[in-house]
């Protein structure tokens, strides 16, 4: 009973991933507030919860309105009397190259994952003051970390989440409010079904992947179990990342499906005994130091 008696309120609460978190954080005697923009999905799962002892309500909301926040923290207390934890897990998903991608939708994707964040946080720290503190948790994903031949708005927006998240703790830690940012890889949801509608598309996902599959939404929900809860009482600012590997892979690792990929694009001066993407000693003298000694760190090591 890791949540008991606490109040979470969980984003995106109707999506795969959010609903497993609304799911476990029930399971661990939370008191859970499903908000969604989809009703018919987000009523049936704080029903579902509800019908198995929990106890959860569902709360229509457009993340991105700051008027539909103040209703959904006034529901939130007026219910339950607190928030203790939030969890910023609503998104939506764009896959198109920067240069194919209209204002409007940058916009929208900003809107809903970056500015819906924004308001939530904001309008639940005061709650959480009051009450004596609380976690809240910034789902981010592994495109705020490195760059992707495709996408764009969707990776820049979860970046901004990293950022919010380490201001939020740095400012809040005083007031015994924690914030901290989930960032998965892919996971085995709606969201990137389109990636995985063909044999082709979802092999490549995996490939990229060390652990070989894609997680699963329960493993999402249980890192935001742990975010949440006081198992992580002395973590703050933190970003977890639960992708099975994928970041942590080197670009030029050449057991990855993506060595080679676009070799033809990548700059080579001359022809010599370095392999395409390979930094050349002459280029060091440009770099800053911490690149150039991780750079030293690697080539020093045995070669296998």
């Amino acid at each position: 009973m890791r949540l008991l008696d606490r109040v979470a309120v969980v984003t995106g609460g109707a999506g795969d991933i959010g609903a497993a978190q609304a799911r476990l954080f029930a399971r661990e005697r939370a008191r859970v507030v499903v908000i969604d923009i989809a009703e018919e999905s987000g009523h049936a799962v704080a029903a579902e919860i509800a019908a198995g002892g929990g106890s959860a309500l569902f709360a229509a909301l457009d993340v991105s309105s700051e008027s539909d926040w103040e209703t959904a923290v006034r529901i939130s207390v007026d219910r339950f009397g607190c928030i203790d934890v939030l969890v910023n897990n609503a998104g939506v998903y764009q896959t198109e190259p920067v240069e194919h991608v209209d204002a409007s939708t940058w916009d929208r994707v900003m809107a809903v994952n970056a500015r819906g964040a924004f308001l939530g946080t904001r309008s639940v720290v005061p709650v959480m003051r009051r009450s004596g503190g609380g976690s809240i948790v910034n789902v981010a994903s592994t495109t705020a970390l490195v760059g992707s031949h495709r996408g764009g708005p969707y990776g820049a927006s979860k970046a901004a989440l990293l950022s919010l998240t380490r201001h939020t703790a740095i400012q809040h830690a005083s007031d015994g409010i924690r914030a901290n940012a989930l960032v998965p890889g892919p996971v085995e949801t709606g969201m990137i079904a389109g990636n995985l509608a063909s044999e082709e598309g979802r092999a490549t996902s995996v490939a990229r992947v060390p652990l070989g599959r894609l997680a699963e939404p329960s493993e999402i929900a249980n890192a935001a179990l742990y975010l949440a809860s006081d198992d992580s009482s002395y973590v703050t600012g933190s970003e977890l990342v639960v992708d099975g590997g994928l970041s942590a892979r080197s670009p030029v690792d050449s057991d990855s499906p993506l060595w080679g990929h676009d070799a033809g694009a990548i700059r080579r001066p001359q022809a010599d005994s370095f392999q395409p993407g390979l930094t050349r000693p002459s280029e060091m003298a440009i770099m800053p130091v911490p690149i150039a000694v991780l750079w030293a760190r690697h080539t020093s090591l045995p070669q296998t």
